[in-house]
């Protein structure tokens, strides 16, 4: 009888079958469109989905993942127009039509989760950020709210305070963001606001020119963001490196000094941990006592660097990165996250992210809400739908542990150090330099130059090399390197390595490789 009574009077929050079930009327016919039922075949689109799931996994889990296939199927930008079916039409295609689409889209795709793809500083594949991507483009949720993202919110949370844990900061506060390059705008727009509160509500007229300094081998976003926020590219002074690529303490200070003799305000130093073609890690102890005498703001940029903190063998390279003010850091990179997963944070745990980017929003973040709204964070960031990217890094975290991240980057630095000594054994093959971190920069020099003398014409030559060279192996699709010059260095091999999946093996092959290509040179 109570029984009875339950399923007539569900308890508070519960819905009854009877109220979910939609009530049966007539059709509703509004501007000439019947308005009763979905328009979408639910049982056809469930089956695409399965058949496409099974295609993914064939031939991206499985098959990209072989050395036995290629890195990339090349076809220039005109043969491809050919090959793929790109134009749009008035009326949808069959779903078979639509399968071998996505065929297509993976055969002529670069399959960066292939052992041999060493072209950026990210590859492989982690199969548990995998599915957490599965998870959350299914769900498609945007993490502003705790209502409608109440699990991944919460997972940002937890995720940002380990990373900052792992920097070596008591408290904090951060933001996951679309790319580094992001990160680096987000702290610099942040210490001028630091730096000048009224500039958020009254902007730049009237203010002194602002000056920023960063590193010769800093990242290209610094101009751009300097650039984006109105303080000028010109107004980024950039410091001059060692021959390692690490920014020199003393032509630092030099630099702000000058800056403030001729009236300009300094406000943010950004070192670098881990540059892009060099992988080099600027001294921020000394850095950072700079920026202390100077009431600079201290960022630094360890998109690349930062997730050698997760092992104590490598973490000495950010030695000192505890006083910095913000970091960005890209679980994406070493760590295999999946692009994109990146976090700028902040040592500052009094709101100034939210002081800073707030909108108060009335529509999206209400005061009287009936759950605790500090857990609405969106008014952070710059953005307004946001992707739920920390999740992809808790799920790595939760499956590997920290020791298994640690076991990632060691075995990554490990390979690189097996390389390096391979190079020094191989004739034909010349380091730039002892490489600090898992970029290895080389030349791979031909027969025909080897007796040549290291001259004008021996350089003008052997920049030729490298790019003849990534030419044949694309097309053969046998691996991916990069390349390029470099202040005043021809152009030169660089190898990244990151991907777990890669072996001894896979170093040895690329050496072989390069010489089978170049040897004709």
């Amino acid at each position: 009888m109570s029984g009875d009574a339950d399923r007539r009077h569900p308890v508070d929050g519960d819905i009854g079958q009877q109220e979910m079930a939609p009530s049966k009327k007539g059709a509703v016919l509004v501007d000439g469109i019947i308005l009763n039922g979905p328009t979408t075949d639910a049982k056809a689109g469930e089956k695409f989905v399965e058949e496409a799931c099974r295609l993914i996994m064939d031939e991206v889990v499985r098959k990209a993942t072989d050395i036995h296939e290629k890195v990339c199927e090349w076809q220039s930008p005109e043969q491809l127009k050919q090959l793929l079916d790109l134009e749009m039409r008035d009326t949808g295609e069959p779903q078979d039509r639509l399968l071998e689409l996505c065929q297509d889209v993976i055969r002529y795709s670069v399959k960066t989760n292939h052992p041999r793809f060493f072209n950026q500083l990210y590859a492989g594949l982690d199969y548990y950020s995998l599915v957490a991507r599965f998870i959350t483009e299914a769900l498609n949720p945007s993490v502003y709210t705790y209502e409608v993202s109440p699990v991944f919110l919460l997972v940002e949370e937890a995720v940002l305070k380990k990373m900052i844990e792992f920097i070596g900061w008591k408290e904090g506060d951060g933001i996951f963001n679309p790319g580094g390059s992001v990160s680096n705008m987000y702290a610099m727009n942040l210490a001028r606001y630091k730096y000048c509160p009224n500039i958020k509500e009254k902007g730049l007229s009237g203010l002194p020119r602002f000056v920023v300094f960063t590193s010769a081998e800093s990242h290209y976003s610094m101009k751009k963001a300097a650039s984006f926020l109105g303080i000028g590219a010109e107004n980024v002074c950039f410091v001059e490196t060692d021959g390692r690529g690490k920014m020199i303490p003393a032509e630092l200070e030099k630099q702000v000094w000058q800056a403030r003799e001729e009236g300009a305000a300094p406000f943010l130093v950004c070192a670098t941990s881990g540059t892009t073609v060099l992988g080099a890690f600027d001294p921020l102890d000394e850095i950072a006592d700079i920026c202390e005498r100077h009431g600079l703001w201290l960022h630094v940029d360890a998109s690349w660097g930062g997730s050698a903190l997760l092992s104590r063998k490598h973490r000495k390279l950010l030695h000192g990165i505890h006083r910095a003010d913000s970091v960005a850091w890209n679980p994406h990179k070493m760590l295999m996250a999946g692009i994109q997963c990146c976090a700028l944070l902040v040592k500052d745990h009094s709101d100034l992210l939210k002081k800073c980017y707030s909108a108060n929003a009335s529509y999206l973040f209400q005061q009287d809400k009936f759950y605790d709204v500090s857990y609405d964070t969106g008014d952070k960031s710059i953005q307004c739908s946001r992707r739920p990217d920390a999740f992809k890094f808790w799920m790595i975290w939760k499956a590997l542990g920290t020791l298994g991240l640690e076991e990632r980057v060691n075995r990554a630095l490990a390979l690189s150090r097996y390389l390096v000594d391979e190079i020094k054994k191989r004739e034909g093959f010349k380091l730039l330099m002892e490489p600090e971190y898992a970029n290895i920069c080389f030349w791979y020099i031909p027969p025909s130059l080897r007796e040549m003398e290291e001259g004008p014409e021996f350089w003008a030559k052997l920049n030729l090399v490298a790019p003849a060279i990534k030419e044949r192996m694309m097309k053969k699709g046998s691996l991916m390197l990069g390349y390029q010059p470099h202040r005043g260095k021809v152009n030169f091999f660089r190898q990244v390595v990151i991907s777990p999946q890669v072996r001894r093996e896979d170093m040895d092959f690329l050496l072989d490789e390069i010489d089978l290509l170049g040897r004709d040179m």
